[in-house]
């Protein structure tokens, strides 16, 4: 196994599972980066039929709110991202998608740098027929302001609620994310300390 597949590899087995889905798909990577070193797209659509994909998921932990461009290939809402570079690190795709795709640098500090989910899904529309092992990262945002994204990717985003429930057609996963996000997220809210404004009678502000 050469050194940029092993690095994946120990990527991806740091990951925790959700369900049986995830699990399901850590094991599948594993065996398939095992078996092989070409791992990374060539020649696209889809030179190796199976490759690897950084996602760099745009999250306001706060306001609750998650960025998905409309990508014209898929006609899909999906969160930016793409194909790994031969021999790159999933981080650093994931730093240049961003910079690409949304023109500036990601801070990686909601739930930590390294990746919260992994996931493996047959493509859709024109580039049908390949498979994308994606490894999401979660980068922060900030759901007062819109971003520019790469009209060559995109058809412009907006902003949704982080709601399993409520998204547009996107990637079949992306609920299952945020279901993955929110059980961070939720506890790190819970163990916030509570303010109060309570005076004591007869005092004003």
């Amino acid at each position: 196994m050469e050194s940029a597949t092993a690095a994946i590899a120990d990527i991806v087995a740091a990951i925790t599972p959700i369900d049986e889905i995830e699990q399901q798909h850590i094991q599948q990577t594993l065996s398939w980066l095992a078996r092989t070193d070409d791992v990374f797209r060539r020649i696209a659509p889809a030179t190796p039929p199976q490759h690897l994909v950084a996602y760099v998921v745009l999250v306001d932990p706060g306001e609750r709110g998650i960025y998905l461009g409309r990508h014209r290939k898929s006609g899909l809402d999906l969160p930016m991202g793409g194909h790994l570079a031969p021999g790159e690190h999933p981080r650093i795709a994931a730093r240049r998608e961003a910079r690409e795709e949304l023109g500036f640098n990601p801070r990686f500090d909601v739930v930590g740098d390294q990746p919260l989910f992994l996931t493996v899904t047959p493509t859709v529309g024109p580039t049908a027929g390949h498979v994308d092992v994606s490894i999401w990262h979660v980068a922060r945002g900030d759901r007062s302001r819109d971003y520019d994204l790469d009209p060559a990717e995109f058809d412009g985003g907006r902003w949704w609620d982080l709601d399993p429930h409520r998204l547009p057609g996107t990637d079949p996963h992306l609920p299952r994310f945020i279901r993955k996000l929110d059980s961070i997220l939720q506890p790190a809210a819970a163990r916030l300390p509570v303010t109060t404004d309570i005076r004591p009678c007869g005092m004003s502000s």
